[in-house]
């Protein structure tokens, strides 16, 4: 089987984490809230201690660019720049997490993810 769609997925990932570090800081935002909320994301798999599918549900919602990407563009519309912070800081985390190979999650296990079993 070909490894090229993980490889190409996981470039888009590092694509993804590369865009949003560069408009942030061209944007010029600081490292306080960068180092707070980066890994606000992953608090959503404590969706697993109620089940597999309670988690699997609040990690993938948690782990999609559709929320990040509303966010970046309510910001832009309003001309507001938390919003617009908080989606880039998202996405930062959403295209780290798919460079190192952590993707969506099936509900058969926390390890089968639309990318590959961890």
């Amino acid at each position: 089987m070909s490894a090229l769609p993980r490889r190409l997925l996981r470039l888009e990932g590092l694509a993804v984490l590369c865009g949003a570090v560069a408009f942030y800081f061209h944007l010029g935002y600081g490292w306080v809230l960068l180092v707070v909320l980066v890994l606000a994301p992953d608090l959503s798999a404590i969706g697993y201690a109620w089940s597999a599918s309670a988690g699997t549900l609040a990690y993938d919602l948690a782990h999609t660019e559709i929320w990040p990407i509303a966010l970046l563009v309510a910001g832009a519309f309003r001309g507001e720049q938390l919003p617009t912070q908080i989606g880039l800081i998202w996405l930062m985390h959403i295209g780290a997490d798919r460079f190192l190979g952590y993707g969506l999650k099936y509900p058969t296990a926390f390890k089968d993810t639309h990318l590959q079993r961890i």
